[in-house]
């Protein structure tokens, strides 16, 4: 009895030791900020109702985020302290409301709004759960943050703001809550291999092919790949490539499609654990993005990094058991050649992480001349000049295919 109390003690103390409390939430701090609820009238009202509730130690607090709370956000400030910079992440605990909506947390830089870093956490249980989050899972929204990393990237100990809610782009917004209690610094959390290259290429999903087997297929991607956008919903490249698939090789191909018109690529990576939830280990999942983060400031060298960190990201969330295939960034008409270093980046990140590589910008510029007139004429692009036309689709799909035959 006594060596098990003992034992108790112990476990407790060193559990005390590693982690160190940043909010108890035994008292309400954060404050709900104002949305637009009707945009008509540009009325607003309160992003959420915060109050105390039980918690798992002690009081909790409770958000509860109306319905089209877009943009809206639970805000509280907290000065990150040198200790930041010794931790290897921070952990929270949450109970759910039962739903399958997600909450957001935002870890924000004390002096630049810019430096923001954001999680998405799962609310289905009404029990409590431990949620822990290393740093290199809090990704960077804009292209100025660097990644988080206390030596060669942004310092934790910069931070000063933990907010709960979602930015724009999530485009989901029901009604939802969720219970939080005590946020602490982690001093230690076991990591696993960020990645690893495991096959290189596509060949595994090419192999599963020809032997007739079912594939699943995630494409992340924005307006390119949206089947909701305007551009794509009678024409889509990737639903074209799965008839293409299933035609050629017999195999059953489900096709999960997350894109989100707007966004940038590490907006995706934000959202993964939506649709991981369902499709845990897809068979191949395309990567493709530029002409939203050139336009949000994106360029060559960033853009390389945060392609870096999407296939780690993937490879680890998916336990590498998925190929990855990157795509160039697509020229647009008025920015024929403007992007070519985001497509550039693109090929040295396949190179180098030995992903797949569909390359889509070279096989646009292939166009008679390396002309984008003729290029419009041939449909290329829709009316707006950027988003696919009908050959533009069809030439995506033509690439992506060879890329997979390829098996590299």
């Amino acid at each position: 009895m006594k060596r098990t109390l003992l034992a108790a003690i112990v476990a407790f103390a060193a559990a005390a030791a590693s982690a160190q409390t940043i909010l108890d939430m035994d008292t309400v701090r954060h404050k709900p900020q104002p949305v637009v609820i009707n945009p008509k009238t540009k009325e607003k009202a309160p992003c959420a109702t915060v109050e105390l509730a039980e918690g798992k130690f002690g009081k909790a607090v409770k958000f509860s985020f109306i319905e089209g709370a877009r943009g809206g956000f639970c805000t509280a400030w907290k000065r990150a302290g040198a200790e930041w910079d010794e931790a290897d992440g921070i952990s929270f605990w949450v109970k759910g409301d039962g739903s399958d909506s997600w909450g957001g947390i935002e870890l924000i830089d004390h002096q630049d709004y810019a430096l923001r870093y954001a999680y998405c956490f799962p609310i289905d249980s009404t029990e409590w759960k431990k949620i822990t989050v290393p740093w290199h899972e809090l990704i960077p929204e804009h292209p100025k943050a660097a990644r988080i990393d206390p030596k060669t990237g942004y310092k934790p100990s910069g931070f000063a703001n933990v907010w709960f809610g979602k930015w724009w782009y999530w485009r989901d917004y029901p009604a939802h809550s969720f219970t939080i209690d005590q946020i602490q610094l982690e001093k230690t959390i076991p990591m696993v291999e960020l990645e690893t290259g495991g096959i290189p290429g596509v060949s595994r999903f090419l192999a599963k092919l020809k032997a007739r087997k079912p594939v699943t297929i995630v494409t992340m991607g924005d307006s390119l790949s949206d089947k909701r956008h305007w551009a794509n919903r009678q024409t889509l490249w990737s639903e074209m490539l799965a008839k293409s698939l299933e035609k050629k090789y017999g195999s059953k191909v489900t096709l999960v499609n997350p894109a989100i018109g707007g966004t940038h690529l590490t907006a995706n990576l934000v959202l993964m654990p939506r649709w991981l939830k369902h499709t845990p280990e897809p068979d191949l999942i395309t990567v493709w993005f530029g002409y939203n983060d050139w336009s949000g400031g994106m360029r060559g060298d960033a853009f390389t990094d945060r392609l870096r960190l999407a296939v780690e990201h993937i490879r680890t969330k998916t336990s590498a058991g998925s190929d990855v295939l990157l795509m160039t960034t697509c020229p647009a008409k008025d920015r024929w050649h403007t992007m070519d270093e985001l497509a550039d980046a693109v090929r040295t990140v396949a190179r180098e992480k030995k992903t797949g590589l569909a390359d889509v910008a070279a096989e646009f510029h292939k166009v008679q001349g390396d002309d984008a007139d003729l290029a419009l004429k041939l449909k290329y692009w829709a009316w707006d000049k950027t988003h696919l036309g009908p050959k533009g689709h069809q030439l995506t799909r033509d690439v992506v295919l060879k890329a997979i035959e390829g098996g590299k």
